[in-house]
């Protein structure tokens, strides 16, 4: 379900040579049909349990038995808070995967619609937020790229705003907009700039700007105007 196509941007290829090989199950997508309680996983969902491509089916049981006991009734009552009432939601908690390694997730999902605008299930993604990459790949994007120097003012303005809403740090919030500047084909840049348009325009309670963080993350590219 989710690909990185060979036309992403240049700032995203440049990004993806700091990143390096470590993160290609770092981050992925999932969508879940409130109709007949179907699940779909990427496969870097899958991976981010333990799973090869194509060896597991998904279900909410499958998907249950992977949280771990202390988180298991948080997330059953955010799933089912999530089918009762179709909206957006944000969970971080933790998950066992198939070797029995218990890894940190951020779960964001915001409204799936029909072609008439009704809503009929949830489309978002998994963050995988355990700290996992070796001290080579932590240099700073300063001495390795020097091409998005013109660009890191609001590059890092977007990490912030993603920092501060979820609560992850400053290599973890760059994976996130550089996964989502390969998911949508948008240039990392145009991306952060979009981002901070809308942020200063946010208005509302801690929890309602996190709400319309999650959608406005989700649905950016949609609103930039093409170059």
């Amino acid at each position: 379900m989710t690909s990185v196509t060979t036309t992403e941007s240049d700032d995203a290829d440049m990004a993806g040579q700091v990143i390096g090989g470590g993160t290609a199950h770092s981050i992925g997508s999932f969508r879940f049909w409130f109709a007949d309680r179907r699940w779909e996983w990427s496969d870097e969902v899958a991976a981010i349990h333990g799973y090869a491509p194509g060896t597991i089916v998904p279900t909410t049981a499958v998907l249950l038995s992977h949280k771990h006991p202390d988180d298991r009734d948080q997330v059953a009552r955010t799933l089912a808070a999530m089918t009762e009432t179709g909206e957006p939601f944000c969970s971080r908690h933790r998950i066992i995967d198939t070797g029995g390694h218990v890894r940190q997730v951020l779960v964001v999902g915001d409204q799936l619609l029909d072609d008439d605008g009704r809503v009929v299930g949830t489309a978002g993604y998994y963050i995988d937020v355990t700290e996992s990459f070796d001290q080579e790949r932590k240099t700073a994007l300063d001495d390795t790229l020097p091409e998005l120097i013109e660009a890191r003012a609001v590059i890092e303005q977007a990490k912030g705003a993603l920092m501060l809403i979820y609560g992850i740090n400053a290599k973890q919030a760059f994976r996130v907009l550089r996964w989502r500047s390969q998911e949508t084909n948008t240039k990392l840049r145009a991306l952060a700039e979009q981002i901070m348009i809308e942020v200063a325009q946010a208005r509302g309670g801690p929890l309602e700007q996190r709400t319309r963080f999650d959608h406005l993350l989700l649905t950016v590219h949609e609103r930039i105007e093409p170059s």
